[in-house]
C-alpha cells in the first residue's frame, strides 16, 4: 500500500470522526441494557437439538445450504460440482444437478420450490428449474445470469421471476427471470457484498459485507434505508428476525449481535465460549435463539433476550460453512467443510 497523502490522512480522520459522534450519539440514547432489561424473565432451556439425519452424497467441501419454503426440502452446494436437493425427512437425493463451474459459493431455494439458483466463482448466478429436465434428465437450467465484475457471495429469490444478488464488485443486482435482464443494480457497500437476508414480508431486505457494516434497504430503492456499525471484521452473515423488526449478524470478529431497526442500534452482543469466527447465522421460529456456525467445528446458540450462551451443536469434523433454518421453524440444517450435511431437531 502507498503511504497516504495529506488529503486521504484527513478526510479518513473526517470520517473515523464522524462514525465515532454517531456511536457517541446512539449511546446517549441507549438509556437500558438488553440482558438487564430481560433479567427477571425465566431461562430458556438449554439447547437440545439432535442429529435427526446426515445427508451424505457430496464429495467435496459443501459450501452452503437453503431451505426451501416448503421446510422439508433443502439444497446444498458444494465444490465438487454438484447441487443436491434432498428431502430432509427421508434423508434421500430427490435430484443432483451437475453445475458448469464448481466453484459455488451460494445457493438459494425459490419459497414456491419450483426454482434454484447458485452461483460463485464463476461470477454469474445460474437458476434452474427443479420441475423439468434436459435431455440428461438433470434439472433444466433456465438462466444464466452474466455480467458480474466479481464473484457471487449471496442470492436469494424474491418469487419465482425475480431474483437478488450481491456479489464481490460491491452491488446489488435484482433481475427479471423471464426477461433475463438486470432491473436494478448498484453500489451497495465498500467491500464484497457477502450475504443478504430478506424481510419476512418481502419488502425490505438486510446486506452484510466485508466492510465490516450492515445495511437496511428497501426492496424497491436504491439507497439504504439504514447502516449499522459495529463490528471488527467481516460481517459474514445476517438473517432478519422472523419480526421483522431486527436483524441478527455474525462476523469474522469471533462475535455475533442482535441490531434492531426500530432505534437504530445494537441491542445484543454474544461471544462463544471459544475463540472462532463465525460464518453463518439463523434465528429460531420464536427469534429466542440465536445460532451461528462457527470455524470451530461446531454450531453455538444463545438465548437472545438474556444474552446468555445457552450450548453447542457438536458433530461435524470441519468448519461449519452454512446453516439455514426451515421456515416453519422445525428443524436446522448445517453443512461443513467435512463434506456433510446435517439435519438437526
Amino acid at each position: 500500500m502507498p503511504k497516504d497523502d495529506a488529503e486521504t490522512t484527513a478526510l479518513k480522520k473526517e470520517l473515523n470522526d464522524l462514525i465515532a459522534k454517531c456511536k457517541a450519539d446512539q449511546e446517549k440514547v441507549a438509556d437500558a441494557k438488553l440482558a438487564e432489561k430481560c433479567g427477571d424473565m425465566g431461562d430458556v432451556q438449554r439447547i437440545r437439538l439432535v442429529v435427526k439425519k446426515s445427508l451424505k452424497g457430496h464429495i467435496n467441501k459443501v459450501n452452503s445450504v437453503h431451505y426451501s419454503g416448503d421446510s422439508r426440502h433443502c439444497v446444498t452446494g458444494s465444490l465438487d460440482g454438484k447441487l443436491i436437493i434432498w428431502d430432509t425427512w427421508s434423508g434421500n437425493k430427490v435430484q443432483v444437478i451437475p453445475l458448469r463451474s464448481a466453484w459455488v459459493m451460494s445457493v438459494a431455494f425459490a419459497p414456491s420450490g419450483n426454482f434454484v439458483a447458485c452461483g460463485g466463482m464463476d461470477n454469474m448466478c445460474t437458476v434452474y428449474d427443479v420441475n423439468n429436465r434436459d435431455a440428461t434428465g438433470a434439472a433444466k437450467m433456465v438462466r444464466e445470469l452474466a455480467g458480474y465484475e466479481g464473484f457471487l457471495s449471496s442470492c436469494r429469490f424474491l418469487d419465482d421471476t425475480h431474483i437478488m444478488t450481491g456479489s464481490g464488485d460491491m452491488k446489488i443486482c435484482v433481475w427479471d427471470l423471464e426477461a433475463g435482464k438486470r432491473e436494478v443494480d448498484f453500489n451497495a457497500h465498500a467491500g464484497d457484498v457477502v450475504s443478504i437476508s430478506l424481510a419476512p414480508d418481502m419488502k425490505t431486505f438486510v446486506t452484510g459485507s466485508v466492510d465490516r457494516t450492515c445495511k437496511l434497504w428497501d426492496v424497491r430503492a436504491e439507497k439504504e434505508k439504514q447502516t449499522f456499525f459495529g463490528h471488527e471484521a467481516d460481517v459474514n452473515s445476517v438473517c432478519y428476525h422472523p419480526g421483522g423488526q431486527a436483524f441478527a449478524t455474525a462476523s469474522e470478529d469471533k462475535t455475533a449481535r442482535l441490531f434492531d431497526i426500530r432505534s437504530d442500534q445494537q441491542l445484543g452482543h454474544y461471544t462463544p465460549p471459544g475463540n472462532a469466527g463465525f460464518t453463518s447465522c439463523g434465528l429460531s421460529f420464536s427469534g429466542r435463539y440465536l445460532l451461528a456456525g462457527s470455524d470451530d467445528n461446531s454450531i453455538h446458540s444463545w438465548d437472545t433476550l438474556k444474552v446468555a450462551h445457552t450450548g453447542t451443536l457438536n458433530a461435524h469434523e470441519n468448519r461449519v460453512t452454512s446453516i439455514s433454518i426451515a421456515p416453519n421453524g422445525i428443524a436446522l440444517a448445517s453443512c461443513s467443510w467435512d463434506q456433510s450435511v446435517r439435519v438437526w431437531g
